[in-house]
Formats: structure tokens, sequence, C-alpha cells
């Protein structure tokens, strides 16, 4: 099934264009659904994205699938190739990625992921578990450590 994304930005329902000046610094928020991204993202996050950011390796980006265009998918940059970027999600054992579509254009990345606002859907009234969720709910999205993850899994 494929991941699905809702995207609520500056622009309600409208294209995010890049502008003759450079891209476009408008930032907005995008909701999780699919488990594709689990462990760092699970369905009922949220993401702080930047539209028009540049992209590089390691980045979690908002992009068009490219056999839906209006389905909306989030996936992380693994690398550039021929065509595109090289997308996949960071659960193995979803592979609604580029291993089943191969490159994505760029033109079909719409924006990059910044920070992951973590639902308080199901965490208990204790304040222990208040407090852990507080500790959690907020964090950036970074590249940095996902790289170092992979390279130490092999």
């Amino acid at each position: 099934m494929p991941e699905r994304l809702e995207e609520r930005g500056p622009e309600q329902g409208e294209e995010h264009e890049r502008t003759r000046g450079g891209p476009l610094r408008a930032f907005g928020l995008a909701e999780v659904y699919n488990p594709s991204m689990v462990p760092t993202l699970r369905p009922g996050d949220q993401l702080v994205v930047q539209y028009g950011a540049v992209v590089r390796p390691g980045d979690v980006v908002v992009l068009r699938h490219p056999f839906r265009q209006d389905l909306l998918i989030v996936k992380r940059v693994v690398e550039r190739r021929d065509g595109g970027w090289w997308v996949q999600g960071d659960n193995p054992y979803v592979e609604n990625d580029s291993r089943e579509f191969g490159t994505v254009p760029d033109e079909l990345v719409v924006a990059r992921a910044w920070v992951r606002l973590r639902s308080p859907r199901g965490v208990q009234r204790s304040p222990a578990a208040v407090l852990s969720w507080l500790v959690s709910a907020v964090r950036p999205v970074r590249a940095d450590r996902w790289l170092s993850r992979r390279l130490r899994a092999r």
C-alpha cells in the first residue's frame, strides 16, 4: 500500500513553486500516515518541512509518487543517480520506494523535512510517561545519525 502524507502549508491545496530568484523558503507541516519510515517516523508524526530546500543524501524528503503524482510520500534520499534521486524508506519491510519505482526526478521532490513532532496519542497520563514523551516528541530529522547507523550495520 503506498504511503500517504497529508501536506498543510501556507497555501493549502496549491502547488508550491520555486521562484526565479531562488528556491521558495516557505515552511509547512506534513503528517505521516504509513509505516515506511519506521523507526525514524511513525504514523501520526508531524513533520516541519521546508519547500525548495537543497537536498543531500541522508535527508528525509516529501515527494510526489512517480506513478501517482497526486500522492505525497516521505522517504530518505540515499544517493544521486542518472535520472534523479534514489530514495528509500527506513523500514526494510516496506518496499514502496526506488526499489519499486526507480529514481525520482528533481521536480517531484516537494520539500525537505527538518523536525519531527511525535503525536501524544497513546501516551499514558502519568508524570513519568508525559516527561518521557516530552523528551522525545520534538526531534530534528538529521542525515548524519542515519548514515552512521547504516554504516555500522554493514
